[in-house]
């Protein structure tokens, strides 16, 4: 019903910058509540920012929270992860994730995946 798509990954030096984008389509993403979550190597994947169908709610892990910024774009049927001053730990596959359940922090809620998007910090 919803299909997302991630990109914006790549290769990044400690402190530099860089903003992920999740295209969705299908059925209207603006009903959507949306979170990115991220998993390394050897690592269960894990919670990092969520944001309200409105965009006027949003939660961080406190891993990320000062430097991280989730946003969207309705009209556009995108939602956006700035992250500033990358770490080493950063590194991970990003994925989009979209579910109609509410506000979470739970991977159980959504129901859109995408296929994920690597993002490497290197010291």
């Amino acid at each position: 019903q919803v299909q997302l798509v991630e990109s914006g990954g790549g290769l990044a030096q400690a402190g530099d910058s860089l903003r992920l984008s999740c295209a969705a389509s299908g059925r209207t993403f603006s009903s959507y509540c949306a979170a990115w979550f991220r998993q390394a190597p050897g690592k269960e994947r894990e919670f990092v920012a969520a944001i309200h169908y409105g965009g006027g709610i949003v939660n961080y892990a406190d891993s990320v929270k000062g430097r991280f910024t989730i946003s969207r774009d309705n009209a556009k049927n995108q939602v956006y992860l700035q992250m500033n001053s990358l770490k080493p730990e950063d590194t991970a596959v990003y994925y989009c994730a979209a579910g109609s359940n509410g506000l979470s922090r739970r991977i159980s809620i959504y129901d859109y995946w995408g296929q994920g998007t690597q993002v490497t910090v290197s010291s």
